[in-house]
């Protein structure tokens, strides 16, 4: 066999081995945790038993029915025992309220399905948005190699997200983060690592079988597999026009399966940063409502790591470090993109509170909204200042920086607060990609990882400096009926009295990019040293369409006109 035929070899043996390693290990996992599923709550696949009058709350969240208290010791007990009995002695009196009880809580529920899937299709387009802008921003050569990466992206980190990834996440979120809007899916309350609020991998859900299986269960899995996807996408900007498809594949698999399901369980899968509000009397514990750290921290700190391990396209750098700039190729695909990108952002904000029925999906799309023109406006005005005349590519890398900057605190905060947010992400991402290129020689054509990684740190901190109190009380469990001295009040940042809940938005998201980084450089490292992930020279200098693909974006470049 010839080397060139050994080398075809090792990156299909690579790439199968990678995928086969993810679905025989998720098989295996589930087989083992199949006897745990059959124990507790059962799973609801007609959809007929989800939602009754348990789940039917007034406009203030308060329940229909009242439960019956079982700590005696408790200082209310008295007072919480004759609501029962009421309760109970009035729903005797009045057995049709309590039936119709059931329709409006199976309404609420259905309500909140409707929403939550209407808006995570908002956020699945969203990978048209990224095609777009990331093609469009690379050379003319590269673009057919830009789709398919894209492409690819979704099909493969899909596939090891439904093996394993999505019972890493939330196999164990009915513990401490059970999603009552959409019914709680009770069958998913166990973690294959960890227990009680100290857990850090879920484990049940596998395959999406057995306590999977499930209406509710089906909708958070929908919502959250995009949410997931778009952290695989993040990391075609900082990796494209130099990395072999072999390579990309693996990459996309274990972003789908380990990195992002991972770290994803221990802020939204009920994990040990959510509880430690509760457990170290921390703020509310870790929050990051809609993702700028369990998303595009995660994708950009894995595509930092993925780009150093790269190196930078041929050319990038000249002699003395001096610095080539690649215009992008196409700015209609740009903006058209950052707007498609945009749309699908008003699923990704809103959508987060995975129901309808919560009215502050408005304030949410609102601060969604004002941080990203803010952001743009920053980024356009900042690039203008600096080399008179303003970057269309930057004042959309600027927008996004200020929708991800955003995306954590959306929730929480004033529409004042979310411009101010949008001005610093717009500032940072202008930054980021100056001393990306000019101090740490990382070439990362898109700028992804100054929009998603660095912005994405400063949306999670941000919680922890600007959120009011006006929203969020409860959350992971502290504060339900008061929080400090505050009766209602909810998460709440350093401006507003509370230094522990900045201290644990500083201490979460330092420890989302090490764990991106750290993980993602350490796996490729060891992998590219086994067989480099970059492509022959030969084939970058000419494009990597022809020589990966064999299919030009622009076959017409390449006709040569009849003479007459």
């Amino acid at each position: 066999m010839t080397m060139q035929g050994m080398g075809h070899s090792l990156r299909r043996w690579l790439v199968t081995g990678g995928a086969a390693v993810v679905l025989a290990g998720g098989m295996l996992v589930g087989l083992s945790t199949f006897s745990v599923a059959e124990d507790g709550p059962k799973p609801d696949p007609s959809g007929t038993a989800t939602g009754d009058k348990a789940a039917a709350v007034d406009g203030a969240g308060n329940p229909f029915v009242v439960p019956e208290p079982t700590d005696k010791s408790a200082p209310d007990y008295a007072k919480n025992k004759k609501d029962f009995d009421d309760y109970q002695a009035q729903a005797a009196k009045e057995p049709l309220a309590v039936k119709l009880a059931d329709d409006v809580g199976h309404v609420r529920v259905a309500t909140n399905f409707a929403w939550t899937l209407n808006t995570g299709y908002l956020v699945l387009f969203m990978q048209a948005g990224f095609a777009l802008l990331t093609c469009g921003l690379v050379r003319k050569k590269n673009a057919s190699h830009l789709m398919m990466l894209n492409f690819a992206a979704y099909v493969f980190a899909f596939l090891a997200y439904y093996a394993v990834g999505y019972a890493f996440q939330f196999g164990a979120v009915a513990i401490n983060a059970s999603p009552t809007s959409i019914g709680g899916v009770p069958t998913l309350n166990h973690f294959l690592v960890g227990s009680g609020q100290w857990g850090f991998v879920g484990g049940k859900g596998f395959f999406f079988l057995g306590p999977a299986y499930d209406t509710g269960s089906n909708v958070l899995a929908l919502f959250e597999v995009v949410f997931m996807e778009t952290a695989g996408y993040i990391i075609v900007g900082a990796i494209c026009e130099r990395i072999s498809f072999w390579a990309f594949l693996l990459c996309e698999l274990f972003v789908g399966a380990i990195l992002y399901p991972i770290s994803g369980c221990w802020a939204w899968g009920g994990g040990w940063l959510s509880q430690l509000g509760s457990t170290k009397g921390l703020g509310h514990g870790y929050v990051d409502f809609a993702g700028s750290s369990v998303v595009h921290a995660v994708g950009g700190f894995c595509a930092m790591a993925l780009a150093i391990i790269l190196g930078p396209r041929l050319g990038k750098y000249g002699p003395g470090g001096k610095i080539r700039v690649f215009p992008a190729h196409n700015i209609v695909y740009v903006v058209s993109g950052t707007f498609i990108l945009l749309f699908g952002w008003m699923g990704f904000n809103p959508g987060s509170t995975l129901g309808a029925t919560d009215l502050r999906i408005s304030v949410v799309a609102i601060n969604t909204n004002l941080a990203a023109v803010a952001g743009s406006a920053a980024a356009m005005l900042i690039w203008y200042f600096l080399f008179g005349k303003p970057d269309i590519t930057m004042a959309c890398n600027g927008m996004l920086a200020g929708l991800v900057a955003v995306t954590a605190p959306c929730a929480f905060i004033s529409p004042t607060s979310s411009v101010v947010i949008g001005v610093l992400a717009g500032a940072l991402v202008c930054g980021g990609v100056l001393f990306n290129d000019r101090v740490l020689k990382v070439d990362d054509p898109c700028g992804a990882i100054s929009v998603h990684g660095y912005c994405g740190l400063l949306g999670a901190i941000s919680v922890g400096i600007f959120a009011d109190g006006t929203y969020g009380a409860g959350w992971n469990g502290v504060g339900a009926t008061s929080y400090l001295g505050h009766a209602g009040q909810g998460v709440t940042g350093l401006l507003h009295g509370d230094t522990s809940q900045f201290l644990v938005q500083l201490m979460g998201a330092a420890i989302y990019a090490a764990w991106a980084f750290g993980a993602t450089f350490v796996v490729f490292w060891v992998v590219n040293k086994v067989k480099s992930m970059r492509v022959s020279p030969e084939s970058e200098e000419e494009g990597l369409d022809v020589p990966e693909f064999g299919m030009s974006a622009y076959p017409e470049d390449a006709v040569v006109a009849a003479q007459y």
